[in-house]
């Protein structure tokens, strides 16, 4: 086991041979999802939701070999110099998928310069087909972090990601 943490909560960095898709459901989806169902941060009706995306994390497509990510990186982990010069900080990194970076990044309205930072991106190394699709699955692992650690009010965003995932699946790559 690959212990790390995520802000203060423990997070399971241990790599496995299997789709980064099973990977994501185990380490990074349902122990912050049953640890807010604990909690009473989130419902039945939200847990049911959430337990749909993983049933059927396998056809979101996208999967590829792990890369180091940030793992943490919403706006609040960028610090921007007055020179326009940036540092990320409060990393939790770990060997993952490389738009889970990317999608967090837009959490929370999204850095400024989010467009720039995108585009150099892709420049650098395409992102795969369906990636933007594939955005609320990528953010839903933070949004149950958050809500593990802040309660009820993440609640919505939970389900309003969860919701988008399940919707995307319709236009997104599916795995073949």
């Amino acid at each position: 086991e690959w212990a790390g943490f995520i802000g203060p909560l423990p997070q399971d960095n241990t790599p496995d041979e299997g789709p980064w898709s099973d990977w994501f459901a185990r380490r990074r989806l349902l122990p912050y999802l049953r640890r807010s169902v604990a909690d009473g941060a989130l419902g039945a009706a939200e847990a049911a939701l959430v337990e749909q995306v993983v049933a059927r994390i396998g056809e979101f497509g996208g999967d590829e070999p792990p890369a180091r990510v940030h793992g943490d990186l919403w706006p609040g982990n960028l610090l921007w110099g007055a020179d326009d010069r940036v540092w990320l900080i409060d990393p939790a990194a770990h060997g993952g998928h490389r738009e889970t970076d990317l999608a967090q990044l837009a959490l929370f309205g999204g850095p400024p310069h989010h467009d720039r930072i995108m585009a150099a991106y892709r420049e650098a190394w395409p992102l795969a087909d369906g990636w933007p699709e594939r955005v609320p699955l990528h953010q839903l692992h933070l949004l149950l972090v958050h809500t593990a650690l802040f309660g009820t009010t993440y609640r919505d965003a939970v389900t309003r990601a969860a919701r988008a995932a399940l919707d995307g699946l319709g236009r997104a790559t599916v795995n073949g």
